[in-house]
């Protein structure tokens, strides 16, 4: 009996759904912690840029890990990678455990404070590069295990899969807010809620049958599995790992441009393939696809923590909703909405939703109103992820777990280059144009200072100079710094208009080739 005709393993199934739980665990967590106070902001001295730095650090090497493994999985086997993903989960949290005590040893202050605030943020660095390898090898193996489990209909069931991402969210949400006056005493026990989703899917897999890859099974040899991503794959993914290496370890644009060439060059001559063009323009989607989705997650609890707390609620409670709403739409109705609108036109849809409900969200205020915005906002950024996934899955069957993985590995690397501090960005940007609108050029002068990211310089609000202002001035300056945070995302919701123009293009294509349709091997 086929591997098709034979029924599914559903234990394996919720093992692989409770993994991403736990990626979803990390990453809430995190966010909160990054962007929240009185947490890692104050505790290490993080401005908006650094903090999605930080944040970034937990990004970025998803997109190592999830590439690596895609390229060895089929020869280590889905078990190797599961463990592996554990022993990062544990590591996390030492590091972590470790930075809590060096910056909050008694008596610290002045240059003492400032030592130890940076090298404890160097922990909490590394620890989250570990954290994101860790996430990144869990995608490797739950998506080709999947969507080989589900040959036939791998759109409906990557949808449901990755309901556990939303799903995670929101349990790991509530629990942070339940949790909050304890944390606020002592943050390591949110580091603890990782454990449990770890511990479970561990137990659940350790010693569960994983099927063979699709790839594997149809005959279709490693070097075709590499064609399919090709040398211009290979030029997206490379330059970003070399240039976020080159950013890690001080290397000069000449390495990271040669390094580049070099691992483009030797792809391309041993696959003698440029890839599908279709997979290529879906990598570049990919870039603002991931922004808009994980980016905005990842600062829209600090960016909305002003207008819900005048509304009397923590702001924590918007990335809550719209993961509630990702959790239900992708777990009982991604079947029935593929089915209607195809998955191009399912991507099209939820890129306009995401527009209106970003725009609007920049300028919400009340309870009410705010929830509307983040419904829209909640239904539009439903269906990207796993989408898109299905599509490549259907598209480019021959490139197996590389081309599944290798796309979602270059938007985690995308957000945590790009996006990430390219958000920071931008929110310091409104905080600058809203604080010079409502305060004279002496007091913003004397707040703001100069700094430098890797896309050049900018000039940032700085929180203790303006906490030091008082009287009108001060609460002027507050005022303004809200509004500005929460007006920066009328500026990301320009990442969903380009992508709801890519996918225009590509409805248009399939038209001309006859309508949508899966490719099988």
């Amino acid at each position: 009996m086929s591997s098709q005709e034979s029924e599914p393993d559903m234990k394996l199934f919720w093992g692989c759904f409770i993994a991403l739980i736990t990626t979803a665990f990390a990453f809430i967590t995190r966010a909160f912690l990054v962007n929240a106070e009185p947490f890692w902001p104050s505790t290490f001295g993080l401005d908006q840029v650094q903090g999605q730095e930080l944040f970034g650090a937990g990004i970025w090497p998803f997109a190592i890990s999830i590439i690596v493994f895609s390229l060895i999985i089929d020869n280590i086997g889905y078990r190797a990678a599961m463990i592996f993903s554990f022993v990062c989960y544990a590591l996390y949290a030492v590091l972590a455990f470790q930075a809590y005590g060096v910056v909050m040893a008694e008596g610290l202050s002045g240059a003492e404070l400032e030592a130890a605030q940076a090298k404890a943020y160097n922990l909490l660095y590394w620890g989250s590069v570990i954290l994101g390898l860790g996430n990144g090898t869990v995608e490797a193996f739950i998506n080709p295990v999947v969507a080989t489990m589900f040959k036939k209909d791998k759109t409906k069931w990557l949808n449901i899969l990755h309901a556990g991402w939303p799903g995670g969210l929101v349990i790991g949400g509530v629990l942070t807010i339940a949790l909050g006056k304890q944390a606020a005493e002592d943050w390591r026990i949110l580091i603890y809620l990782i454990a449990i989703p770890a511990v479970v899917y561990l137990a659940m897999l350790l010693k569960a049958r994983f099927p063979v890859n699709e790839r594997v099974e149809a005959g279709t040899s490693y070097k075709e599995m590499l064609a399919e991503f090709g040398a211009i794959g290979a030029l997206i993914a490379g330059y970003l790992i070399f240039r976020q290496l080159g950013m890690v370890f001080g290397w000069t644009d000449p390495i990271v441009y040669g390094l580049t060439a070099a691992a483009t060059v030797g792809y391309g001559l041993y696959c003698k393939s440029l890839g599908r063009p279709l997979l290529i323009f879906m990598c570049i989607i990919m870039i603002p696809l991931a922004t808009t989705e994980l980016g905005t997650d990842a600062a829209i609890t600090g960016l909305m923590e002003e207008p819900m707390k005048a509304a009397g609620h923590n702001g924590l409670w918007v990335l809550i909703y719209t993961s509630a709403i990702m959790m239900v739409l992708r777990f009982w109705f991604a079947g029935p909405i593929v089915n209607k609108l195809g998955p191009l036109g399912l991507l099209a849809t939820s890129a306009g939703l995401a527009i209106a409900g970003l725009y609007l969200l920049s300028s919400a205020s009340g309870l009410a109103m705010i929830f509307v915005c983040a419904t829209l906002y909640g239904f539009g950024k439903t269906f990207f992820w796993p989408t898109t996934l299905g599509v490549v899955s259907e598209q480019c069957p021959k490139g197996g777990a590389l081309t599944l993985n290798a796309i979602a590995g270059i938007g985690m690397l995308a957000v945590g280059i790009l996006g990430g501090p390219v958000i920071g960005k931008m929110t310091e940007d409104s905080i600058k144009a809203s604080v010079e609108e409502a305060t004279s050029a002496e007091t913003y002068s004397s707040i703001s200072e100069e700094k430098t990211y890797f896309l050049g310089d900018y000039t940032a609000v700085n929180a203790e100079k303006a906490g030091a202002l008082t009287g009108a001035a001060k609460e002027a300056v507050k005022e303004s710094i809200d509004q500005g945070k929460q007006g920066s995302l009328a500026r990301v919701a320009l990442f969903p208009v380009f992508m709801l123009v890519c996918y225009i293009a590509l409805i248009f294509h399939f038209k001309n080739k006859g309508g949508y349709k899966p490719v099988e091997i």
